[in-house]
């Protein structure tokens, strides 16, 4: 049954105000993932972020009645498809990420179902009888009896991911108590403040993006020191160039300025520099040495005349 035009219109408006009052937008998709398993996701986001679910037909027009106002969130229209949902959140992006994907559930192999990652039965005693020992052979497993059990000699891929899963590997799996897969709300894009982006973007460190933007300027200012067109970060560099210039123009010709005259100096009279030098740094070991004989003059006044018991 669907939902009533009354309901559509309270989605519609809750709709509206989640998009008014968040900044960002995760899109989730839930797929195997069970109510008991929403609800404690629901309570893991509490008072950090909103679950928004609804069927993807109604999700579209709920988005396209409010595009005329808000133009930015038509972006999200091509990603409602599938299992799909919404996470609001004006929080970290890195927490409520975690979060969304902490909340896992071991689930059985179940036939016909995609697997999300490669599935390996390990070598083992798998402590079944001798005549199921040609269901493993159906399969490809190599066995041998040991015991009286069927032993698994070595380890075998049973399911590839990104397959659909047989019935025959579901119900060996079963039958091995191997339950491979885990289940939960996983992260499809993150919509921020007018700009979607994959999930992967937030695993980028910090430092990373800081040593990025700092090779990006020095590029900047490298050309534009190259074409001679001043931007802001070669301004500086452009005014310490031109300001070496002039020192040069000035050191080779007549015209002298304030900055200039003591470079002069050194150059006509480098001795002078050169004896000043030592004697500024003496000044110090001497005054030094001055105190620590009047400290030690002082000491010996001190106990002169004076027995060790007086």
């Amino acid at each position: 049954m669907g939902a009533t035009r009354a309901d559509k219109e309270i989605y519609f408006n809750k709709l509206k105000e989640l998009l008014n009052k968040y900044p960002s937008i995760f899109l989730v998709n839930v797929d195997n993932v069970g109510s008991n398993q929403m609800h404690q996701i629901r309570v893991a986001l509490r008072g950090k972020g909103v679950v928004l679910m609804g069927k993807n037909t109604m999700v579209r027009r709920a988005l396209r009645t409010i595009l005329a106002e808000y133009p930015q969130f038509e972006r999200l229209l091509p990603y409602v498809k599938g299992n799909i949902g919404f996470v609001f959140t004006s929080d970290d992006l890195k927490e409520i990420r975690e979060i969304i994907v902490a909340n896992k559930v071991a689930a059985p192999a179940r036939a016909g179902a995609f697997a999300p990652k490669d599935v390996v039965v390990p070598a083992a005693n798998t402590g079944m009888e001798p005549g199921k020992t040609s269901f493993f052979q159906a399969l490809g497993i190599p066995t041998k009896i040991a015991r009286g059990t069927i032993e698994i000699v070595s380890d075998v891929k049973v399911v590839t991911a990104g397959t659909r899963v047989g019935s025959s590997e579901a119900t060996l799996l079963n039958m091995l108590n191997i339950s491979p897969f885990t289940y939960g709300m996983t992260v499809v894009q993150i919509f921020d403040q007018g700009n979607i982006f994959s999930p992967d973007v937030l695993d980028v460190d910090e430092s990373e993006l800081i040593d990025r933007f700092l090779s990006g300027i020095k590029t900047i200012a490298a050309i534009s020191l190259a074409i001679n067109y001043p931007t802001i970060v070669s301004i500086t560099h452009s005014l310490v160039n031109a300001y070496k210039n002039l020192i040069a123009v000035a050191l080779a010709t007549e015209y002298s300025f304030e900055a200039v005259d003591k470079i002069k100096e050194y150059l006509a009279n480098p001795d002078a520099f050169a004896v000043a030098a030592p004697v500024a740094e003496a000044a110090p070991a001497a005054a030094a040495a001055v105190e620590e004989k009047e400290e030690e003059k002082e000491e010996s006044d001190e106990d002169m005349g004076f027995g060790l018991f007086d």
